[in-house]
């Protein structure tokens, strides 16, 4: 690897690190500010956190490399994601960060619930937490996995060691630096690291398609379009190919943002209720910036590699790939930076709110209730150590794909916690029941639908994207236990 390249990551990783430590000695006091950063996030780092966390190396590897692989009719995925998250800002996070503060300043989501529903709060933050680690461990092994490829692509091979590949030491060097920060400054850290790495992704994403298309062998928008033309009169169709099924089952990724614990955490850290919607369209522009970057890559990345007789084994390379052989050294550095930064955006997230899970809905309450602020954040930071390091079996094998434990990862969450999310913030006659119902009922429909197949394949056609049962079941669960069963006293109105 070229010296310009490791000058570039080595800044990265001092610029995290040092944000870590910052926020170490900023905002690591309490349990308060250790999770949520003593709810004082400005709009322009909440709104950059929230799409940093979301989107994850899935937005410089998944993304694209569906479309590369398969046309544009994929990018369905992206358009419903960009309406689900507009939905988000709009329904979830005033109401979200407003309740968890009057409802005795909740600090997790299970918290929240919790207080919301006090006659059954032992069962959903017990049942929430323990949704909430198993997933994460799933979600988080995906960027890990990404931090393998980027490694194996960029070393070819230079690693082998007592058995440590170039993919193996991808996933732990990942794992060790997005640790340090996490475990160093908590919330405050994340927030700040996923702001400069938000703006790092955005960049890349501008950056890469332009000289793509534009530049040496890119030949341009027309030629491009020819190139893809010859390739498969049908690549750049939305619709070819894509049933009705299909289409929903991409368009639905949009409703996982409702249920997402590590998005919906950034609007309770929000300064006040006033300042979301400053924070909403800050998020939204770069989400769709974003998207449109991750797109044009995808597409435009085929037709070069297409025109050049580029051989890409793994499509979910081709960001790597083209930042290798296209820049100069110092750029294609910044360019992996930004890859890093997607991974560990979200990684970081799903890892602190994993430990807050683990310290706040378990540990205080069934191990030491009378636990005081420092040593729930040191809980807090062995809680992280110990997912990270399970997340890191998981994305053992080097031939898991992205995209896949994503979209595992994310429709538990979308079908647990999304009807659980909008009722319970919008439906006063909904019930503690009922909130537990939903939860249980949106989970394990979720796990035995792609643990049976059907995501692949259903009743002999193509397969339905476990979010859509999920989130109907468990909505249907929380409506017909809620008017079955009492719901008086559980809904406090606001305080004028």
């Amino acid at each position: 690897m070229a010296i310009g390249v490791w000058i570039s990551l080595l800044l990265y990783f001092f610029l995290m690190l040092a944000i870590g430590f910052y926020a170490w000695r900023k905002s690591t006091s309490s349990s308060e500010e250790y999770m949520l950063g003593g709810r004082n996030l400005n709009p322009a780092v909440a709104a950059l956190s929230a799409g940093a966390s979301d989107m994850s190396g899935w937005l410089l590897l998944g993304l694209p490399g569906a479309l590369f692989a398969s046309g544009l009719a994929q990018a369905w995925i992206g358009i419903g994601l960009l309406v689900g998250a507009l939905v988000n800002w709009i329904v979830v996070a005033p109401r979200l960060r407003e309740q968890t503060e009057r409802y005795d300043n909740s600090l997790t989501i299970p918290e929240f619930l919790a207080n919301r529903f006090p006659t059954r709060a032992m069962a959903l933050r017990t049942v929430s937490a323990v949704i909430i680690v198993i997933f994460f461990a799933v979600y988080t092994a995906s960027g890990l996995v990404a931090g393998g490829k980027l490694f194996t692509s960029a070393f070819g091979g230079l690693i082998n060691i007592g058995g440590l590949t170039d993919y193996s030491a991808g996933v732990w060097l990942t794992l060790i630096i997005v640790l340090t920060y996490t475990v160093v400054g908590g919330f405050l850290a994340v927030s700040l690291t996923d702001f400069c790495q938000g703006v790092i992704m955005m960049l890349a994403l501008v950056i890469m398609p332009i000289v793509v298309l534009f530049g040496s062998g890119g030949g341009g928008l027309s030629q491009a379009s020819e190139t893809l033309s010859q390739v498969d009169p049908n690549f750049l169709s939305w619709t070819h190919g894509l049933t009705f099924i299909g289409f929903l089952s991409a368009v639905t990724w949009g409703l996982g943002y409702f249920g997402q614990p590590h998005i919906i955490v950034r609007f309770m850290a929000v300064r006040s209720v006033e300042e979301v919607p400053k924070a909403r369209n800050i998020g939204m522009s770069w989400m769709l910036i974003s998207l449109v970057g991750a797109v044009a890559l995808g597409v435009f990345g085929r037709a070069y590699a297409v025109r050049n007789g580029l051989d890409v084994a793994d499509p979910e390379t081709i960001f790597i790939v083209l930042a290798d052989l296209l820049f100069n050294p110092l750029v294609t550095g910044f360019l992996y930076a930004a890859l890093l930064a997607a991974i560990m955006s979200t990684i970081s997230s799903q890892l602190l709110v994993s430990s807050s899970s683990l310290t706040e809905d378990f540990y205080r309450l069934f191990l030491r209730k009378e636990a005081t602020d420092k040593e729930s954040v040191m809980i807090g930071r062995l809680s992280v150590l110990l997912v990270g390091i399970v997340a890191a079996i998981i994305a053992g094998d080097p031939n898991s794909k992205v995209l896949a434990l994503v979209s595992h990862a994310w429709a538990g969450f979308g079908a647990a916690f999304g009807p659980l999310m909008i009722l319970s913030l919008t439906w006063k006659r909904m019930s503690g029941s009922g909130a537990v119902a939903g939860l249980v009922a949106g989970a394990i429909t979720v796990i035995i639908w792609f643990s049976l197949g059907w995501d692949r394949s259903f009743m002999g056609g193509p397969g339905v994207y476990e979010i859509i049962p999920g989130f109907i079941v468990a909505w249907l669960a929380i409506y017909v236990v809620s008017l079955a069963t009492e719901s008086t006293g559980e809904f406090r109105p606001i305080e004028a």
